[in-house]
């Protein structure tokens, strides 16, 4: 038996609780992890309290990421005492995920932990992270280079956006940050930000094209936001797009893409393909400041993971959330 966070569902909705699961119940898999650290993301918070359509498939343990080590494997690329990290793949949506002692999982799912992180330092970084990486490489891709101007990052005190505006500090970038929390100001330059701008800049409809001002920007928000990030970049420039966090519209015009050559990048954590995933992760290792994650984080025990995910939602969480589940270093 170990403890989890389980999700039910009866004819009056669906429920979380903290409970004891027996190890015979885990789902089918070749790889059986002993859970170090894992996180609570936002899509873990809509999925503990019933938010949004997270959960396709009931009981449910929720967690899109987890750190561990392989305690048991059918699978011939790991072996017990391997150190692993995992990130999306429907963990936590239709199989069994982080929030929980034990995991078991599909050998192809997971990536070997970077030796210069531990487990809990991988959680800190966790599919945001993970995500932020693949936003900053898809930047790069298509020509966003230091000194070609600045690089906005919205919804930059959570997750996402606070590994987006560490990681663009240090490969040299002029990083503005975007954020609905005044308060987060002085965070945010810790992390990088030249300059922080409020979120109602951003909220209200506004013209087809306004002035060119970014040269890349990391999206997190979706919405208008999206649609004013867009008309408000230079010409040629880049905007990854990872989130929804501003709504799923996207009222904008062609105008940026036409007459600007603007390129819109979408960015998927969750089903991304291995070669891609392991080399944000080996990014990560060299482009992130280990001595920022403490400043990321905040320590949260599996028994208060279901009153969190309600202040995760309410916007009062700044930056990750990592869970210790079992002493994982």
């Amino acid at each position: 038996m170990f403890q989890a966070i389980l999700i039910e569902k009866s004819e009056t909705g669906q429920m979380a609780r903290l409970t004891e699961v027996d190890e015979k119940d885990l789902p089918e898999g070749d790889v059986t992890v002993r859970v170090g650290w894992s996180t609570l993301n936002y899509k873990d918070a809509l999925a503990i309290t019933g938010k949004g359509p997270v959960v396709r498939r009931f009981p449910m343990i929720p967690g899109i990421d987890l750190a561990g080590v392989v305690e048991a494997s059918d699978n011939p690329d790991w072996k017990p005492g391997d150190k692993v990290v995992l990130n999306g793949w429907g963990v936590g949506e239709t199989h069994w995920g982080g929030l929980a002692k034990k995991a078991r999982l599909r050998g192809d799912w997971l990536v070997p932990l970077e030796p210069a992180f531990t487990t809990r330092q991988a959680m800190a970084i966790g599919t945001a992270g993970y995500t932020a990486m693949l936003c900053v490489m898809a930047l790069e891709r298509h020509g966003v280079s230091p000194g070609e101007g600045p690089v906005l990052v919205t919804g930059a005190a959570g997750g996402v956006g606070s590994v987006a505006v560490a990681l663009l500090s240090k490969l040299g970038h002029e990083v503005v940050a975007v954020t609905g929390r005044e308060e987060e100001t002085d965070y945010l330059k810790r992390l990088g930000a030249s300059d922080v701008l409020p979120r109602s800049e951003f909220t209200e409809p506004g013209r087809p094209l306004a002035k060119e001002r970014w040269a890349g920007a990391v999206d997190v928000a979706g919405g208008q936001v999206l649609a004013n990030v867009c008309a408000s970049m230079r010409y040629r420039g880049t905007v990854a797009a990872c989130g929804l966090a501003a709504g799923m519209s996207f009222p904008a015009t062609v105008a940026p893409f036409i007459l600007r050559g603007v390129t819109l990048v979408g960015i998927d954590s969750v089903m991304c393909p291995q070669p891609e995933r392991r080399e944000a992760w080996r990014r990560l290792a060299v482009d992130l400041d280990t001595a920022l994650l403490e400043g990321l984080c905040q320590t949260v025990e599996l028994a208060e993971c279901i009153p969190a995910a309600d202040r995760l939602l309410a916007g009062q969480v700044r930056g990750r959330v990592v869970v210790p589940l079992e002493g994982g270093e």
